[in-house]
């Protein structure tokens, strides 16, 4: 999945060991899987070389996926190359 972070969710991170994350619409911290239960307990952090992103390795918790629609990831649509843009996506489930 693709999630902002500010630098209370990146400390409640580093500290719980679960992902956090900071939603823009709601303008609020959030516990991934506080109300859904698919917690993301964290196995790995990276920072990239100029230290804007973050990249997370985790082990989902709860039943189906990680994706609110029950998928085991966020990016299990695909888009063709080479062909024309269509609003149509094509789904490939793992």
């Amino acid at each position: 999945m693709l999630a902002w972070m500010n630098a209370e969710a990146l400390q409640k991170t580093l500290e719980t060991g679960e992902a956090h994350y900071y939603s823009r619409s709601r303008q609020a911290l959030w516990k991934k899987g506080e109300t859904s239960g698919q917690v993301q307990k964290v196995r790995e952090l990276r920072v990239d070389c100029d230290q804007d992103a973050v990249w997370i390795k985790v082990d989902p918790q709860g039943d189906g996926g990680a994706c609110h629609t029950g998928a085991r990831s966020c990016f299990y649509r695909t888009l063709p190359l080479g062909q024309p843009a269509s609003p149509n996506l094509q789904t490939k489930r793992d």
